[in-house]
């Protein structure tokens, strides 16, 4: 029997409170796994000289692009870095159709599950470059729930993660214009990057000028098992234009990527 407009849209509503709290609770089983400080073997260049086996090697960047003519379909790509030369080692994509919609603080129910099987794959593969860091293009900690895209994938692929957003969730107090300013500020003018303070005190991350004399910052925060501290200084160390290298060639790769695929479809 046909649904009057009415009892469909309910029936809709209902599936996406009930899709939404099992979200809510997924998010609160997964961060009881988070660790917020460094957790990771390898070590970082520092004054004395590391070993090669003990330094940090392959540094992957995670991104996804969507089709212009079908906004659903959508291209997911991971890429490996060698960390000293910031060099290509890998690249792979995976193109899907998403079905989840994108809902705000809940992300990571749509694109999670395409990055985390493009890591999966490479894992199961005993690849050589599998990554001893990981970087996503999107928000860890930073976040309204405190549990952004690179919190998840972090704690799902069980990897030191760097959440890298380009645009600031306002969460605790914290917002575009109160960050502008505070980095607009006299006492901050020299600084490369400022901690993001809200109002109850919490550091939910850091606001970074990736070049000299940039106004456009980038928000790093936590992923997952690596503390702010590190974080920051990788970023520092991976960065040659505004955003972390293994972030813009992924951003790049997926979307050069996608636009091949399109434009083969339509000579076809």
């Amino acid at each position: 029997m046909e649904r009057p407009p009415e009892a469909e849209e309910q029936s809709q509503s209902y599936q996406q409170d009930s899709s939404h709290q099992n979200w809510i609770i997924a998010q609160d089983v997964l961060r009881e796994k988070l660790i917020t400080e460094d957790s990771f073997a390898w070590k970082l260049p520092s004054t004395g000289t590391i070993p090669e086996e003990e330094a940090l090697r392959y540094v992957a960047g995670v991104d996804i692009s969507f089709s212009k003519d079908e906004p659903s379909k959508a291209c997911g790509t991971l890429v490996v870095l060698d960390f000293h030369t910031l060099q290509l080692v890998y690249q792979d994509f995976s193109l899907v159709t998403l079905q989840v919609p994108y809902v705000p603080a809940f992300l990571a129910f749509r694109e999670g599950p395409v990055l985390l099987q493009l890591l999966e794959k490479m894992k199961r593969s005993n690849h050589p470059f599998y990554p001893q860091l990981l970087m996503v293009d999107g928000n860890g900690i930073l976040h309204p729930r405190g549990f952004g895209l690179a919190c998840h994938i972090g704690v799902e692929a069980d990897l030191p993660t760097i959440g890298i957003g380009k645009n600031l969730h306002h969460v605790d107090g914290l917002n575009q214009s109160r960050v502008r300013k505070l980095l607009g500020a006299e006492e901050n003018s020299c600084k490369d990057f400022i901690d993001l303070v809200g109002c109850s005190g919490h550091i939910w991350g850091a606001a970074m000028r990736s070049t000299k004399g940039s106004v456009k910052p980038i928000f790093i925060s936590i992923g997952h098992r690596i503390s702010l501290q590190s974080a920051i200084r990788i970023v520092q160390m991976t960065c040659k234009y505004r955003v972390p290298e293994p972030i813009r060639q992924a951003d790049i790769r997926s979307r050069d990527y996608i636009r091949k695929l399109e434009m083969n479809a339509k000579v076809k």
